[in-house]
């Protein structure tokens, strides 16, 4: 028989199918090739994009030239943008503002075909620190409430460009999504006095049947709420609310696990295309939120959402996250 289970941060449920669970082999799902063309984020095409907001480049280069490790500019289509003022209104019962933000673009490295289980510790650091760096520098505009860093790998996750880079979307408001879980850490806060991804931490930690990759700083697992299948989570041991906020001594350490948990999915699922988010806590609040908790949440796209999950908010997972982590800890 089919399992529900409730996921004790946002109150969503799951079923999970542990009686016929699919194997690896069941999934069919669409593989991120190559198209070739002329690609604006490679090498000597600086010119393509727009001006660099930053980048970790060579000291004898200059900007917007080759030499660089990892580039940041401007998305070119942005769905928001960092001038003006918010300017929220109402028409009728409707709330409106102008569409404030910033859209930037964060451009992994230059090599176009390589993915982060095929670039060196030292090169999966820099994307990483680059992040950090840039979170940093965005949390300054007090008009900006929360940041999103996300990855669209391979064109079935919406990569609409198949340079692998990350996205980074400062927002003027705390998103729906992200509103749930920082509601559901605080419900159990207030009633257990803890942070509730602590004790998750503490319970994987113990059961250890989820548990995919562990070192000194962090975590890398299968929820036992998983939405979808192979879900994964990394998450920092240390409590720490905001992504931005990760010591520099940690990144390398996030930067071994993030890879190695990429490399492990991606030599079961060839050429899959996946999503990651960092969730992390609202920015330029009145209080700092000690019950939240950042983490990494990591999909691959081996399935589609369809009309149930759109019409009840559940979620149908062919495979229980346990043998996941199984399918997943056998790969060395």
């Amino acid at each position: 028989m089919a399992e529900l289970r409730r996921d004790p941060i946002a109150g969503r449920w799951v079923i999970v199918d542990n009686e016929h669970p699919n194997k690896p082999e069941d999934f069919e799902y669409e593989q991120s090739i190559p198209k070739g063309g002329i690609c604006p984020f490679c090498y000597g095409n600086e010119s393509m994009t727009p001006p660099e907001i930053d980048s970790f480049r060579d000291s004898h280069s200059a900007p917007n030239t080759s030499g660089w490790q990892v580039r940041v500019v401007p998305n070119k289509f942005p769905a928001l943008e960092a001038k003006g003022d918010l300017n929220r209104r109402g028409l009728g019962i409707y709330d409106m503002s102008n569409g404030v933000g910033t859209h930037e673009v964060l451009i992994e490295s230059p090599s176009h075909d390589k993915d982060i289980p095929d670039l060196l510790n030292q090169e999966v650091e820099n994307i990483i620190s680059m992040a950090h760096r840039r979170s940093n520098e965005l949390i300054k505009d007090k008009r900006f409430k929360y940041i999103l860093l996300f990855r669209n790998y391979g064109r079935a996750a919406g990569a609409s460009l198949e340079h692998p880079h990350t996205q980074i979307i400062a927002l003027p408001m705390v998103p729906k999504n992200a509103m749930e879980e920082i509601r559901g850490a605080h419900k159990y806060f207030e009633y257990r006095g803890r942070c509730i991804y602590c004790d998750i931490i503490r319970q994987e930690t113990q059961e250890k049947e989820r548990i995919i990759l562990e070192n000194k700083h962090f975590l890398s697992f299968c929820p036992f709420v998983s939405r979808f299948p192979f879900e994964i989570w990394i998450i920092p041991k240390r409590h720490v609310g905001y992504f931005s906020h990760t010591p520099q001594e940690e990144i390398a350490d996030l930067a071994s696990i993030l890879k190695e948990t990429i490399a492990k999915i991606k030599k079961i699922f060839v050429n899959v295309s996946y999503n990651f988010i960092i969730h992390s806590s609202p920015i330029n609040g009145d209080d700092d939120i000690e019950y939240y908790h950042w983490h990494i949440e990591f999909m691959p796209k081996l399935m589609r959402v369809a009309g149930f999950e759109w019409g009840t908010g559940f979620y149908i997972d062919p495979i229980s996250p346990e043998l996941s982590a199984q399918y997943l800890k056998a790969i060395k």
